[in-house]
């Protein structure tokens, strides 16, 4: 199989699965009768803003020592 191919065939798989769990996100969000106040959107927020600031900060940390060469081989 081509390997463009096989590229284009993969994002399309992906965006279709996003695309999925958006979906289900929004349909599920609606049945819940419990309702947030605003202490559980502000926690949800922070919540938001810690999980992604340690994602990227991990992240950073990783092609970090790729690129210093910290986890070749001596």
């Amino acid at each position: 199989m081509n390997n463009r191919l096989l590229v284009v065939l993969t994002a399309v798989l992906l965006c279709a699965m996003f695309g999925f769990v958006l979906w289900a996100f929004y349909a599920m969000w609606g049945l819940s009768p419990a309702k947030l106040s605003i202490h559980g959107w502000i926690a949800m927020g922070l919540a938001f803003v810690c999980v992604g600031g340690l994602t990227g900060g991990l992240m950073w940390l990783a092609f970090y020592s790729a690129r210093k060469g910290y986890d070749d081989r001596l």
